[in-house]
């Protein structure tokens, strides 16, 4: 009978315990809700973009979790279970919630973060350094207080970019190649000059938030520019109250200028400004030896010309934005860019000419030129979030003109005339106005799909017109009246239509992240020359036949591809694949030349082709404590490629450069970047770009192949000197080129900086120095079947010297550091 029992209990015993386990099985079935508000302790703000980590105890190799919104409000959803919570920010102590059983909803309702001081000193380091940050078709560098870029521009500041080069005409590279797209938060801007990059010398480099690499740009962006995107993100603060900062520069050769940042957000409404005024003056020079072969048919074997210039710029710059959060899923923001702009420009050319290494004939040309610039873009931005897991829907529409008037009124005089040499030198007055207008309409649909999955499509349209209206009188020698050339009197009516769909899939499967996209463009180009010669006159002209109604159709379609494998937390590998395009601007179209002096002209080409690509690129990342180590090696095939092609006009001394699509340029490379914070008082950040590439076609019957062999190099460091003074000294290195046509000499740049901290941190006052070595000057050999030519040219003469004063209202450095920390992530507009 007590057998029978005990069998009984047992029986039972064991039905409890299946049953048991049947329920806790069935219960980690169901999912439930985690749900919470984070916010600063101090400031009583929430902190957007903190990092919810959960942590299943029985597998914690299994993690879930997501980010705050801008509310600081986050939503999981877990199986049922036993669960290790953290919440993170940078530069706020973790907060953790250990053995935390999930057999229901959980609310944490409002956790508190305060400032961590062991991780404060890092979070001061990552905000005074560029940080890279590696997304699946981006890399991410916050300049953050880069102190040499005080008081500068923004192509200044470019050029501390990481696989970024500008030269010291302004043009912009991206691992040595010139053809870069550039956009401002995302899209086509006037603040970007559209296409043109003389406005980013005008507008402060204290705008800029980050900057975003793209080598290998994802479906979403546009498919103009070979080489890939710079994508500028600008600051747009977003704390509550009213706070900005105020900076004042000043410096030698003259230049100074004052802008102030500042928002001021309520409730629902969030107000924010950057405008400024700057005055500088950029004095010059170029040396230009022309050495003609002898069987050029030419009067003079030999020119030589010196040019002086002296360049005096007045910019004002206002973005004018108002941001209204209409729920806690949707907002609207408009904002207001203007730009008013005007310089006074004075050449003077001394030619030299030579007959068997005599100088035999000198003139002196004096160039006076007037600039007045107007432009305006009016954008409207709308975002709905259907909820917290990133579905939403994305409208923008911006509209912009700008308006350029330049003048300049030329003369040129004998200076010495020792054979007698007959020619008529008149004074000329040219009249360039250039009228454009641009449309922007885009719209971006987000659909998550699960956890680890990302549906994305949208459509982008610019509509582009540009009318130049080019008025060139010419001094008749005869009763010194001046006289409408006709030959070279004209007006150009261009239009850029393009039209965009896209659509694009990405997923997670283990530590594999992919980002797989398709894009069809459209592009029409239509021009229209309004000129008194015909088209045979024209080709008897210009050497060319010349079309002046044209009308070019091109349907395009663009894939992407990019990988990112995780190895480890801090170590990633990426691969990406993107076609793109270069299409032929305005400026390489118009046939009617431009002349920097009597012997040198450039001349557009209206029978340019789009240049296509095929670019790939494979990345390494690895991050220790105290070390960010970057790496890629890259490829690119480009058919059709640019190039800028100089001839001697037959019979003359006239050099005439013109850009032609040769056949093929075929580019490889490799770059390693490396971030060092080896103590407190010293950081590092280095980087070496080595490229090579092989151009193959010909032009006009000649053959234009080339190899070349070049690499580009930059260092930064950063040392904290006692009584809490900063010194920064940034070193920029380019090797020497072959080109096309010559050889170009290597470049070597050094800028210094010291800033201090005052008042508590509210201010900081600094000093800078540009071009230490005065260096920055191109030296270039090019050589042609006729004749062989020396140029060393300095866009910006001299050293420069600049002191700098900046002042935080209703904010400290440290409230700074903190709000850069927590806008890391906004703005994004792109990628997955």
């Amino acid at each position: 009978m007590k057998s029978k029992n005990n069998f009984t209990i047992y029986l039972a015993c064991l039905f409890m315990f299946v049953f048991q386990m049947n329920a806790q099985a069935q219960d980690n079935t169901k999912t439930y809700i985690i749900s919470g508000n984070v916010i600063d302790d101090e400031l009583k703000v929430p902190l957007e973009y903190a990092t919810i980590s959960i942590i299943d105890k029985n597998n914690p190799k299994e993690l879930n979790g997501g980010v705050t919104d801008r509310n600081g409000k986050f939503s999981i959803e877990v199986p049922g279970g036993t669960y290790q919570i953290l919440v993170e920010f940078i530069s706020f102590e973790t907060k953790e919630f250990k053995d935390q059983v999930i057999n229901a909803d959980l609310d944490f309702g409002t956790i508190e973060l305060g400032m961590s001081a062991n991780s404060l000193n890092e979070v001061v380091v990552r905000a005074e350094t560029t940080e890279v940050e590696v997304r699946l078709d981006k890399k991410i560098y916050n300049i953050g207080k880069d102190l040499t870029t005080q008081g500068a521009t923004v192509s200044d500041a470019l050029n501390n970019v990481p696989s970024v080069s500008v030269d010291i005409d302004g043009a912009i590279s991206l691992r040595g190649n010139e053809n870069v797209r550039i956009l401002i938060n995302g899209k086509p801007s006037a603040m970007a000059g559209y296409g043109s990059t003389d406005v980013l010398n005008q507008l402060p480099a204290e705008a800029i938030d980050r900057v975003e690499v793209i080598t290998s740009p994802s479906a979403r962006y546009d498919a103009e520019g070979t080489a890939g995107i710079l994508n500028i993100i600008l600051r747009k603060d977003k704390t509550r109250g009213f706070n900005g900062s105020l900076n004042l520069n000043a410096g030698i050769p003259e230049n100074t200028s004052l802008s102030l940042n500042a928002n001021y957000k309520i409730e629902k409404f969030n107000f924010f400004t950057t405008t400024g005024y700057r005055y500088s003056e950029n004095p010059g020079y170029g040396f230009f030896d022309t050495r003609y072969f002898a069987n050029s048919t030419v009067e003079f074997d030999r020119i030589v010309e010196n040019r002086d210039m002296d360049r005096i710029n007045r910019s004002f710059n206002s973005n004018i934005g108002l941001e209204y959060y209409i729920n806690d899923h949707s907002t609207f923001t408009g904002s207001i860019f203007y730009r008013n702009g005007n310089g006074d420009d004075l050449t003077l050319n001394n030619t030299d000419n030579y007959i068997d290494n005599n100088a035999v004939f000198g003139t002196i040309r004096r160039e006076v030129e007037t600039e007045e610039d107007d432009s305006y873009q009016i954008a409207l931005n709308y975002v709905n979030n259907f909820d917290n897991k990133g579905h939403k829907l994305t409208i923008d529409f911006q509209y912009g003109e700008d308006s350029e008037t330049e003048k300049a009124f030329i003369s040129e005089i004998e200076s010495y005339n020792s054979i007698d040499y007959q020619t008529d030198l008149f004074g000329e007055e040219v009249t360039n106005k250039e009228d454009q207008k641009e449309y922007l309409i885009q719209t971006d649909y987000v659909l998550p799909i699960g956890e680890d999955a990302q549906f994305e499509a949208g459509y982008r349209g610019n509509f582009e017109n540009s009318l130049t209206d080019y008025i060139l009188l010419q001094e008749n020698t005869g009763n010194g009246q001046f006289e409408v050339n006709e030959n070279l009197t004209n007006l150009f009516d261009y239009t850029e239509n393009i039209n965009a769909v896209y659509t694009q899939f990405g997923s997670k499967i283990g530590k594999l992240s992919y980002l797989l996209g398709l894009r069809l463009e459209n592009t029409h180009l239509k021009g229209k020359i309004d000129t008194e010669l015909t088209e045979e006159e024209l080709r008897n002209e210009f050497g060319f036949a010349i079309d002046t109604d044209f009308d070019n159709n091109y349907l395009g379609l663009f894939p992407t591809v990019n990988l990112i494998y995780a190895i480890g937390k801090r170590e990633n590998i990426t691969l990406g694949y993107n076609r793109r395009i270069n299409r032929p601007r305005g400026w390489f179209i118009n046939p009617f030349p431009s002349r920097s002096s009597t012997n040198n002209i450039f001349q557009g080409n209206p029978n340019l082709q789009p240049a296509y690509a095929n670019a790939f690129d494979l990345g390494y990342l690895k991050r220790w404590e105290k070390i960010t180590f970057t790496s890629s090696v890259y490829y690119q095939l480009e058919t059709d490629a640019f190039e800028r092609i100089q001839e001697n006009v037959e019979g003359t001394n006239v050099i005439r450069t013109i850009p032609v699509n040769l056949s093929t340029n075929e580019r490889i490379g490799g770059e390693v970047g490396m971030l060092y914070n080896p103590a407190k008082w010293l950081r590092l950040n280095g980087s070496v770009n080595f490229f090579q590439f092989k151009t193959e076609g010909e032009f006009d019957g000649r053959d234009y192949g080339a190899e070349n062999t070049s690499w580009f190099a930059r260092l930064s460091s950063k040392v904290s000197l006692p009584a809490k003074i900063e010194w920064q000294t940034n070193g920029f290195y380019r090797g020497a080129s072959e080109e096309v046509q010559g050889r170009r000499d290597g470049i070597l740049v050094l800028n210094l900086a010291f800033s201090k901290d005052l008042f508590n941190e509210r201010a900081t006052i600094g000093l800078t120095v540009r071009d230490l070595l005065d260096s920055m000057k191109r030296e270039s050999v090019t050589t042609t079947p006729t004749y062989e030519r020396d140029i060393e040219f300095q866009w910006r003469q001299g050293q420069s010297v600049n002191l700098s004063f900046i002042y935080r209202f209703n904010q400290q450095k440290r409230d700074q550091r903190r709000r850069n920390s927590e806008d890391n992530g906004m703005m994004d507009d792109g990628g997955y």
